[in-house]
């Protein structure tokens, strides 16, 4: 999966013109590798896609929190949404003004709350009455009054992996209608905040733009009684192909059918893996081939630890040689770690290998290091 950033040079693996062999002498390997050139051209492609809309954007910080990253999509003008207080403070440690980051996440402490409110964060998305409760009582004792917007559990089962798909009834993820509308209609119970947003994020690798066409309108329906309440983050979740044969909608293809329904709300969203999964690899050296049971595995420097999406998720991350030579065989690329699982690649084609050659783990720009 080559892009315009990563692709073959005159037989070379390169990033942005840049030998990957280079890097990997230079910095050892695993090492991950992300090109700035691309995470633009992400970015301001959904920029532009949702620019009919007057979105805001608010950089995912849990796909990818290099700080690198983030000071470069600040520079574009993102937000950032942070789902801890560690978040938090590495967007403020890249410059980030606090008053352009989203606090999202259903297990907020105290501790994160209060840090939150001290430092300044634009907008609280909540996740229970409970934590509601909480906010409020931490921001009459601070003095502060944020913004608020309540996350929506729409019950709308999205066509992704099982394990990131959030906005069903049997996911974690949200507050029912009945329990928003009940907030709603007491507002004057957390008089220490400004409830005045909608919140609704159905999963990851969306399939099907009908399922979030369709969560917008059950939280417009919650929004109707309520003419100060015009606000609504419609989340991220905008898929990636990681392999050739995947078919997913593109971001304008989400713009389109949402720009009629949200025609005259402010609308947020929190894109992520599709701004930074394909801008990075992962670099991984070849330590020993082995063949067992008709099996061919290359055992690398590179594992589960810095790359758990295929243990976790079974997902597949297409693998690449330094060099463009002819496909020989299939190889089951795996790491050191002490478990069947730790696997990176089960059907890897790639060429006649040796120990001490380098391969490129592509997409692995997103829920990789972060995730180490």
């Amino acid at each position: 999966m080559l892009n315009d950033s990563f692709r073959y040079q005159n037989g070379e693996l390169t990033c942005d013109g840049v030998p990957l062999r280079e890097i990997a002498a230079a910095q050892g390997t695993p090492t991950y590798v992300y090109s700035a050139n691309r995470l633009i051209q992400n970015a301001q492609r959904l920029q532009q896609a949702f620019a009919p809309l007057g979105a805001t954007l608010h950089y995912s910080l849990k796909a990818n929190n290099n700080l690198a990253i983030i000071r470069l999509l600040a520079g574009l003008g993102l937000g950032m949404d942070a789902v801890s207080a560690g978040e938090i403070y590495r967007a403020q440690q890249a410059g980030v003004d606090p008053s352009h980051i989203v606090f999202a996440g259903v297990g907020k402490t105290r501790e994160e709350l209060t840090y939150a409110l001290q430092v300044g964060v634009g907008w609280f998305n909540v996740e229970s009455h409970s934590e509601l409760q909480l906010l409020n009582q931490l921001a009459e004792e601070l003095k502060k009054r944020p913004s608020v917007a309540l996350r929506l559990n729409p019950d709308v089962q999205a066509k992704t992996h099982h394990h990131i798909a959030t906005g069903h009834f049997g996911a974690k993820f949200g507050m029912s209608a009945d329990t928003i509308a009940h907030i709603l209609a007491h507002r004057h119970e957390t008089p220490y905040l400004n409830i005045h947003g909608l919140h609704v994020h159905i999963g990851s690798q969306l399939g099907d733009v009908d399922e979030t066409v369709e969560a917008v309108r059950r939280a417009q329906q919650l929004a109707a009684l309520y003419p100060d309440l015009r606000t609504l983050n419609i989340g991220g979740g905008f898929p990636v192909r990681y392999v050739e044969n995947d078919e997913y909608p593109q971001p304008e293809h989400f713009a389109e059918a949402l720009a009629p329904v949200l025609n005259g709300w402010q609308v947020m969203m929190e894109p992520g893996r599709s701004i930074v999964a394909d801008a990075g690899v992962l670099l991984v050296s070849v330590l020993y081939l082995k063949d067992q049971a008709r099996q061919h595995f290359a055992i690398t420097d590179g594992s589960m630890t810095e790359l758990i999406r295929p243990a976790l998720y079974e997902a597949v991350h297409p693998i690449l040689p330094m060099k463009n030579a002819p496909v020989s065989q299939e190889m089951i690329v795996v790491g050191p770690v002490c478990e069947s699982t730790d696997v990176l690649n089960r059907g890897a084609m790639l060429p006649t290998l040796q120990a001490g050659d380098l391969l490129a783990v592509m997409l692995a720009g997103a829920y990789g290091m972060v995730m180490a």
